[in-house]
């Protein structure tokens, strides 16, 4: 016997105008963020979020593939952009000393130095785009919306 396919739950005007709104969002923070640290730092909003995941890293290192699925790249990405960063002297790949088979992407001084310059203008940014329109109350809110859904996700199978 042949099952019927099931008919989609389609988004309800309140679902749909959450989810475009989010969507949206976060495209035009994403696209603010890059105007502004490419044009006084001369880094992407991609470039940047490696600078910082390595810079919370212990001895500011992470294996490739740790730092791809931090960034949720794929290999090939994160291997293009991990090589515009080193040809400018702001990470350097190392083979791991337990496993030279496994490659390290590290931050340099010079890449650090650069971190340490655009971090306040990415705040002053992240400020200037999002939090300084929000409450105090509406911050708590929607962290913990965020927090709710991210939690649900992680313990989907």
């Amino acid at each position: 016997m042949a099952t019927t396919p099931t008919e989609p739950q389609w988004l309800t005007p309140d679902e749909q105008r959450t989810w475009r709104g989010l969507v949206e969002l976060i495209l035009e923070l994403q696209a603010e963020q890059e105007e502004v640290l490419v044009g006084s730092h001369g880094i992407t909003e991609g470039e940047y979020g490696v600078l910082v995941s390595l810079s919370e890293a212990d001895d500011h290192r992470l294996r490739m593939c740790d730092l791809a699925q931090r960034l949720r790249m794929s290999p090939s990405g994160l291997t293009r952009r991990i090589d515009g960063l080193s040809k400018r002297g702001l990470v350097v790949r190392a083979p791991a000393p337990d496993d030279r088979r496994v490659q390290l992407a590290v931050l340099t001084d010079q890449g650090m130095a650069k971190l340490e310059a655009a971090a306040p203008t990415h705040v002053a940014a992240v400020r200037e785009s999002l939090i300084d329109h929000l409450s105090a109350e509406d911050l708590a809110v929607l962290g913990d919306v965020l927090d709710r859904a991210r939690q649900s996700r992680d313990g989907r199978a």
